[in-house]
């Protein structure tokens, strides 16, 4: 448990080996392990994964290029660790211990004396001080808003590093400094951070880049002298020896690959490929298996999402229109094999969801806000439109021709035209072939209310560059959501971000209603308060009509060969299984 020290200079300081974001760490100081991890799992062996596409630099936070992937996860380690058997709470990994007062207005991490680079250099407080000024300003545009509370950052001596907060009750602040990538400074002192090139970097993490073939695989070997092995928060964990990426072109190609024995693990979230293309001998023999995996995880928001920087988008009536044209129970049944749920969310399949009518401390964050707001936030429950799965929702679509009508819009010569007279028309975005059997009847429905939607599919690399310029009209994109959110939601929703080239803001959601509801969520000091002001953010996004609600499940599918093996994985486990904490039979 976390200890108080008193006295003059010291007055209600807390200091601990973990922090939890509200209530109590799970695990005291005295832990041995995480719960959910095998201690007595093997060391050795190999797994082989794959990536679509290719890679261009070894750098993963600059905005630009391609980086390849497993660079962070394997050869980088941050102050703190998080367990994945509770909402959100850090443990000690660079950092022996953490020191912040109660309002959590700064925050002090003291490094291990044992913490060393691969190059055996000692991980010093000016270490993490030099990589987060890197990050925040050469970094992609995350990291500014990510850490935009953030006033200073002191190296304290050798081992101590400070940060402090700027005024405000950020209470997350301790906790997302905690997730900083340390980088050895010294390493940079005759290279340029902002160079996003191919020459691998050094970490203190427990692997090491043994070779790579520019864009097509990336070879990781576990280093025998990693400082951290010992470690109450590394027992059972990074098994492999070898974690190898192999790069596909193609997603057909890959999976071909995979039931070859190419590589040894995949997650799939393309429901038509889990129900009908993991068949064959590979699968009957016992080579290969399948498996669902529940979990805990809020699901987020997958959609169609509008880009509301183009002015045909910048009315919420033509927005809530074209959401009336997506039939997704004929989808579901007959694309999606039935396998999802509609998400209706931006916090969907957890307690932060908003549900009914706003409850009355819900009330007392809006109305001051109501004037910036859509009237139905305070009068309806938000509902994505819910067709006879016909795949020609008549009634969905006489609904919206009536709201553009009634908003008006004109059909001539066949084709819907704006209140000033402009052809409504745009693009879907795509780079994934798999897309275009959801798009493309979406788009015949909206052919009927004379909408042209046309479906353009680019390679990666376009799909990625025009992302990041908001070059696209619409496209399918998704913002994952923690069991607790908080400074990330600036990212998301900001109008600072929407401005922003890189943001994660893919919407351009610009809303002074909206800002004022994510600063009052990144403050929330409590659990309680936490739940009620997401839920007061999610109906202001659901009914700004930012997107064409997606589906969800909750749970991931994963295939591997049968010569894997993983311990009951915990609740907050993500899409791509933990596998740290997974392991080659072969070795034991």
């Amino acid at each position: 448990m976390p200890a108080v020290l008193a006295g003059p200079a010291r007055a209600d300081v807390i200091t601990a080996h973990a922090i939890a974001m509200h209530g109590e760490p799970k695990y005291g100081p005295g832990f041995e392990h995480f719960d959910y991890v095998n201690p007595d799992a093997p060391k050795g062996g190999s797994l082989r994964l794959h990536e679509l596409g290719g890679f261009d630099n070894f750098m993963p936070w600059l905005p630009k290029g391609t980086a390849a992937s497993g660079v962070e996860g394997h050869l980088f380690e941050s102050l703190l660790t998080r367990s994945l058997d509770e909402p959100f709470t850090e443990y000690g990994l660079l950092a022996e211990k953490v020191e912040y007062p109660e309002d959590r207005s700064w925050v002090t991490f003291t490094l291990r004396p044992e913490a060393r680079f691969a190059d055996g250099e000692p991980v010093r407080a000016e270490d993490v001080a030099w990589t987060f000024r890197q990050l925040r300003e050469e970094g992609a545009p995350f990291y500014a808003y990510y850490y935009g509370d953030v006033e200073k950052v002191e190296a304290l001596s050798e081992r101590k590093v400070k940060f402090t907060f700027k005024p405000g009750d950020n209470r997350e602040l301790v906790m997302i400094v905690g997730q900083l990538p340390v980088m050895p400074k010294h390493y940079w002192d005759d290279k340029t951070f902002a160079d996003a090139t191919l020459e691998p970097p050094m970490g203190s993490g427990p692997y090491r880049i043994k070779s790579f073939k520019p864009g097509k695989q990336v070879v990781y070997q576990r280093r025998d002298d990693y400082w951290g092995k010992d470690l109450p928060v590394m027992r059972g964990r990074y098994n492999f020896d070898r974690v190898i990426y192999e790069y596909y072109l193609d997603e057909t190609v890959a999976l071909e690959a995979f039931k070859r024995g190419d590589y040894g693990w995949r997650t799939e979230t393309n429901s038509k490929l889990w129900a009908t293309a993991y068949t064959g001998d590979a699968f009957d023999s016992g080579r290969l298996v399948t498996e669902e995996v529940n979990h805990s995880n809020p699901a987020g928001m997958q959609g169609f999402i509008f880009n509301t920087r183009r002015p045909l988008f910048q009315d919420p009536v033509l927005r809530e229109a074209i959401g009336y044209a997506f039939d997704f129970e004929w989808s579901n049944r007959n694309l999606f094999y039935g396998q999802y749920k509609r998400t209706r969310s931006y916090f969907q399949n957890s307690d932060l969801a908003a549900t009914g009518l706003p409850g009355e401390e819900e009330l007392k964050l809006l109305e001051p806000l109501r004037d910036d707001l859509p009237p139905r936030v305070f009068t309806e429950a938000y509902q994505p439109p819910v067709s006879d799965g016909s795949g020609r929702p008549r009634e969905n679509l006489r609904h919206a021709q009536q709201l553009l009508m009634k908003a008006g819009y004109q059909v001539r010569d066949g084709k819907l035209h704006t209140p000033d007279g402009k052809p409504v028309k745009f693009e879907f975005l795509l780079f994934r072939p798999a897309f275009e059997r959801v798009v493309l009847p979406f788009a015949r429905n909206l052919k009927t209310l004379g909408i042209d939607a046309n479906v353009v599919r680019v390679d990666q690399s376009q799909y990625v560059q025009r992302l990041r310029q908001f070059n696209f009209d619409m496209l399918i994109q998704g913002w994952g959501q923690s069991s607790s959110p908080g400074n990330e939601q600036r990212g998301f929703w900001s109008s600072e971000a929407a401005e922003r080239e890189s943001s994660r803001n893919f919407a351009g959601v610009s809303n002074p209603a909206v800002d004022a509801l994510v600063d009052k969520v990144i403050r929330a000091k409590t659990r309680e308060e936490l739940v009620i002001r997401t839920r007061a953010l999610d109906r202001a996004l659901q009914w700004g009509f930012y997107v064409v609600p997606n589906w969800y499940a909750p749970h991931h599918r994963f295939a591997y060969r049968s010569g894997l093996a993983h311990p009951p994985l915990p609740p907050y486990v993500p899409i791509f299984g933990a596998l740290d904490l997974w392991w080659d039979k072969s070795a034991d």
